[in-house]
């Protein structure tokens, strides 16, 4: 997938030695980065500890929210995929202690299931 499908919201794997180099001050001594996508700014990354979503806020990107969620907080995920009138595929994750999920919109065509297949390789 290219720079296209990332501005159409396509979700796209990240570039390893970019992601690290940005998570430098982020990651704790034990904690690597293991794979991350991209949907237009925002990334999903995986690290062997815990979930990391990263919001790119504003114009220029400059104000960054990371919500970090540790694998054993997460209860329970979905994912609805796109139909023939929706277009748009659906990743909601609950935490304990929280009953709205946080949700994320990906296109038709995004690998929304590869995110899925990913957290649940860590989750489960």
């Amino acid at each position: 997938m290219g720079f296209l499908d990332g501005l159409m919201g396509n979700a796209s794997e990240v570039d390893q030695d970019k992601v690290e180099k940005e998570l430098a001050g982020l990651l704790i001594d034990g904690e690597d980065f293991q794979t991350g996508y991209k949907i237009i700014r925002d990334l999903f990354i995986f690290t062997n500890k815990r979930l990391l979503l990263i919001d790119k806020q504003g114009m220029s990107g400059k104000k960054v929210d990371y919500h970090s969620i540790p694998y054993k907080s997460i209860t329970h995920f979905s994912v609805e995929t796109a139909g023939s009138f929706d277009l748009d595929s659906e990743l909601k994750i609950w935490i304990s202690g929280t009953s709205v999920p946080i949700e994320k919109t990906f296109k038709k065509d995004s690998p929304v299931n590869e995110v899925q297949r990913t957290l649940a390789k860590y989750v489960l």
